[in-house]
């Protein structure tokens, strides 16, 4: 029964993601902010408790930090600004919303890369993935950026570029800053884990628990196709250059459907096959007498 619960609640989540996701109502706010608290409650089983911690710490001193450069000087991303969440309290100039949503997809986008990769999502075991893990991890969390950011400036106005870019208003710039923004929080929890390698913790790591994340991150891929049947307008950026809503819904709904979707498919093949949990337990495993 508790995994009937489990799995009952695990969709209900899914499906909300899926619905609420691709939109900036009330509604997706508080979807968002509830799978985020999932998402933290599964990093600590997962990861446990000083790791979690680290992760997230992490994650919210990096993305804030870069992020009120970004407002303040326009590097690394381009000359913009939030217009999302004005009465929220604030971290600098940054809605405090943005660092949890950073963590909301790049907890997921961590798993993800250490499932394709086959490194131990507790941290790199060598030089060669602490190298390479936060490099797939950002990629795999900046796909997720490209998908969202040129509704979310346009059509749900959570933040606008001044000058307008050739993304329907979204500059390239601003997806190099998302890149080494997330590899830079990566890269640190990647470090942080590396040297903390020796020491023993208890995590959860069964094929499907670490199925969450990656079909919450599916789930933010997804929940681009049901805006597909929103009616068409016209939509101005802040740079004052017009666009179709329904171009920019389809054009995300593609991107979702051949790069998040892809990604988050290979690494569900992955837990599915036999023998396939982190490299950690595999070997903890392999170490037991046989029957």
């Amino acid at each position: 029964m508790r995994r009937v619960g489990f799995w009952l609640g695990v969709t209900a989540l899914w499906l909300a993601v899926l619905y609420q996701g691709g939109r900036t109502t009330a509604l997706a706010q508080a979807t968002a902010a509830l799978s985020i608290a999932v998402l933290v409650v599964h990093a600590i089983l997962a990861l446990g408790r000083v790791r979690a911690a680290a992760f997230l710490a992490i994650c919210l001193t990096v993305t804030f930090a870069i992020e009120n450069l970004g407002v303040a000087t326009g590097i690394p991303f381009g000359a913009y600004t939030f217009r999302v969440a004005p009465d929220l309290p604030h971290v600098g100039t940054i809605p405090i919303i943005v660092g949890p949503l950073y963590f909301g997809l790049g907890y997921p986008a961590w798993i993800i890369a250490c499932l394709l990769l086959g490194t131990d999502i507790g941290g790199p075991a060598n030089r060669r993935e602490l190298v390479f893990t936060p490099v797939v991890a950002a990629f795999t969390l900046t796909q997720w950026d490209v998908v969202m950011d040129p509704a979310n400036a346009t059509i749900g106005r959570a933040w606008a570029w001044f000058e307008s870019g050739g993304y329907f208003g979204v500059p390239l710039s601003n997806f190099l800053g998302w890149f080494l923004t997330t590899w830079l929080f990566f890269q640190g929890f990647a470090l942080f884990a590396y040297r903390d390698r020796g020491r023993s913790r208890s995590v959860r790591r069964s094929p499907a628990f670490l199925a969450v994340p990656v079909l919450l991150y599916a789930a933010s891929a997804l929940c681009h196709l049901p805006p597909l049947l929103d009616p068409d307008a016209v939509v101005v950026d802040a740079g004052g250059r017009a666009w179709s809503s329904a171009d920019i819904r389809e054009t995300a709904a593609i991107l979702a459907l051949f790069t998040m979707l892809p990604v988050a498919l290979l690494a569900l093949m992955k837990l599915a096959g036999t023998g396939v949990a982190p490299r950690a337990e595999r070997e903890r495993l392999d170490g037991l007498p046989s029957a």
